[in-house]
């Protein structure tokens, strides 16, 4: 479950509705503060380095795709 709403948070999430022979697709996303509130009921916290990191993207204003390429060169040099 969390493992989604954090996939949710990242790429946005589609729900397929199915009303006779249409098909609606609508898209949501969960921002960072209320994945913390979910997470804070599974008792799971963002890592005070993680805090610091997104604070960084924020300050240097970085794009979707340039925050996604930053995580991964961080995790990329752990593997």
């Amino acid at each position: 479950m969390l493992a989604s709403v954090a996939r949710a948070s990242l790429a946005g999430m589609s729900m397929r509705e199915k009303s006779g022979n249409e098909r609606r697709v609508s898209t949501f996303t969960v921002g960072r503060t209320r994945l913390e509130k979910i997470s804070a009921v599974e008792g799971i916290e963002t890592a005070p380095a993680s805090r610091t990191m997104f604070a960084e993207f924020d300050r240097r204003r970085l794009s979707h795709e340039e925050r996604r390429a930053a995580i991964l060169r961080k995790h990329a040099a752990k593997a």
